[in-house]
């Protein structure tokens, strides 16, 4: 079977330079490598296919031939490396993969080896979990934005201990199975080389301490379970489904570790009067027949108290008349919506005897009557 193209495999352009290669390459191994694919004879072929490849195109003089003759300028001689399983590759490309006998490798950052220590910042505590609150708001209150004060239950830090679930700073004893340092380590060898997974420890929390007297008030647990009321400042213009974060405001972490957050998601309540559309407010107007021909002047409500609005004579049902700025302010922004009157004619259901002589007489007005009809 012919061999396929060496760049279509690591799929890099001719002209790509040796890190986009290496890179390439690197992802590659990760994806087919046999640890991750065990028993998947494809995956190995894959595997030794990207080598392959890798191996003339990282070399610029094996790549020149390659790019001038293709596959055929690369037999018969010493350009070409022949892998007949994992292990060869391994040791072929010790600078990549690392092995057992020192050296770094490109697996490092997913399996968590290093050939230099990382540093890790020792945990002071289990983080406090976060909390989600529902603010129901009027559509007032969205438009010129509000304050509110909410009672919630949650943990906070204890003030007896000051969060370190201590009785006093002397209560402590070191962590026999980490030995003060907050995590513990495990080495293992594959044929990708040696891997030293690092993580806190499980025994003390990632303290690196014990409590050996703990707090009488949290019971070593450094914080209590309280009401506490929160102050949200909602700003103008937030819509249904929003929602803001206030942080270090949700429960207290344990043992003095960092709290979480409040997560308060915005619910529009329904309007009596007004429809939301962005930020401008829809208001149904409804007039009778003579005001509408002869035009008037009415009093509508407003997100603010009530506005007087003038109907000019001959204004068609369905029209919508602008209230500026009487809408929502912008979030974040200057200026505000408006306020979207539309002008609906109201119809009576019932009406006397008197009004329905009224009416037929009007009906006959040149004015008044429909063209067309008899």
């Amino acid at each position: 079977m012919a061999k396929r193209d060496y760049y279509e495999i690591l799929g890099v352009g001719k002209s790509a330079s040796q890190d986009e290669i290496k890179k390439a390459y690197r992802k590659l191994a990760m994806q087919f490598h046999p640890d991750r694919n065990p028993g998947n004879k494809e995956s190995e072929e894959n595997f030794k296919e990207a080598a392959e490849a890798y191996e003339v195109l990282s070399n610029d003089e094996k790549r020149a031939k390659y790019d001038r003759f293709g596959h055929s300028g690369l037999r018969g001689g010493q350009d070409f490396h022949s892998y007949t399983n994992v292990n060869d590759i391994f040791s072929h490309f010790s600078d990549i993969f690392g092995g057992a006998f020192g050296g770094s490798s490109i697996f490092d950052d997913f399996f968590g080896g290093s050939s230099q220590q990382r540093s890790r910042q020792r945990s002071t505590g289990q983080p406090g979990s976060d909390l989600k609150i529902t603010l129901k708001l009027t559509l007032e209150e969205i438009a010129a934005g509000t304050t509110k004060k909410v009672k919630i239950k949650k943990y906070n830090k204890c003030t007896t201990c000051n969060g370190t679930g201590a009785k006093s700073s002397s209560a402590f004893k070191t962590c026999s199975v980490c030995s003060g340092t907050g995590e513990v380590r495990q080495v293992s060898r594959s044929i990708f080389g040696q891997f030293v997974n690092i993580a806190p420890c499980n025994n003390c929390g990632g303290t690196g301490k014990i409590i050996s007297e703990p707090c009488s008030t949290c019971s070593g647990d450094g914080r209590v379970q309280d009401e506490s009321t929160i102050k949200i400042n909602v700003p103008a213009g937030v819509f249904d489904g929003n929602y803001m974060t206030l942080r270090s405001e949700g429960n207290a972490g344990k043992n003095g570790g960092p709290a979480g957050d409040i997560i308060v998601i915005f619910e529009e309540l329904h309007h009596e009067f007004f429809a939301r559309d962005g930020d401008n407010v829809i208001y149904e107007l409804f007039i009778s027949f003579p005001e509408a021909v002869l035009g008037t002047e009415v009093e509508v409500p407003t997100l603010n108290g009530r506005a007087k609005l003038k109907i000019e004579p001959g204004t068609l049902p369905g029209k919508f008349l602008k209230m500026r700025e009487k809408g929502i302010q912008h979030l974040n922004s200057h200026g505000a919506g408006d306020q979207l009157v539309k002008i609906n004619i109201h119809v009576p259901k019932n009406v006397t005897a008197k009004e329905k002589e009224m009416l037929k007489e009007l009906q006959k007005l040149p004015n008044i009557k429909i063209s067309g009809q008899q």
